[in-house]
């Protein structure tokens, strides 16, 4: 998955991975116009026996140019997350900007989640940040919210909804409905 970005061009990859035992997947956008903007929304769900490899290339060929990638990992029982980014900005060019953010949650302490960003940036006038978190669920938000009569499944599946709210706002409402019907259904059975 290659895009290329002229001038004033936004290209915007949806990144959904869940259910195969291995994915490897790292949408890339060559911004090679000025002004041009690239973005991959990226969640992904690894169960047992799963691991989702997936991230995002955002190679600046143009002044002016900006990016972001946010990523969301989940990792349920025994399985594994792994976020691997690159980001490339040029000595020679100009006002380049990116923005990348990798947030993954822990279901339980058999699983399991990695980070590999490869940020490059040569010059003084770029403009980086990165950003990454792991949490996990606490066993105490799960107890409340099952004295508030939900399900440990239910409670589980509230508390993966919430992790990735803010992302599944950004896609097209078809896929934000289906991705969570998806991630509910992959969480049944996971949970006790």
């Amino acid at each position: 998955k290659r895009a290329v970005a002229h001038e004033d061009a936004v290209v915007e990859w949806v990144d959904g991975n869940l259910g195969s035992k291995l994915t490897m997947k790292y949408p890339a956008v060559h911004l090679v116009g000025e002004g041009a903007h690239g973005e991959v929304l990226s969640i992904a769900l690894a169960n047992d026996g799963q691991h989702q490899d997936t991230g995002a290339k955002m190679m600046h060929l143009a002044d002016n140019t900006t990016s972001n990638i946010i990523s969301k990992s989940i990792s349920i029982g025994e399985g594994r997350s792994t976020y691997r980014g690159q980001v490339h900005m040029p000595k020679h060019l100009k006002n380049c900007k990116n923005n990348t953010e990798c947030d993954a949650l822990l279901i339980n302490t058999n699983s399991r989640t990695d980070t590999y960003p490869a940020i490059t940036v040569k010059g003084n006038d770029h403009a980086t940040q990165h950003e990454a978190s792991v949490s996990q669920v606490s066993e105490d938000m799960l107890f409340y919210m099952q004295q508030r009569g939900l399900s440990e499944t239910q409670a589980m599946s509230l508390a993966v909804n919430g992790f990735i709210n803010d992302l599944v706002e950004e896609f097209p409402m078809e896929y934000s409905v289906e991705l969570k019907r998806l991630i509910d259904m992959e969480m049944e059975g996971s949970v006790g």
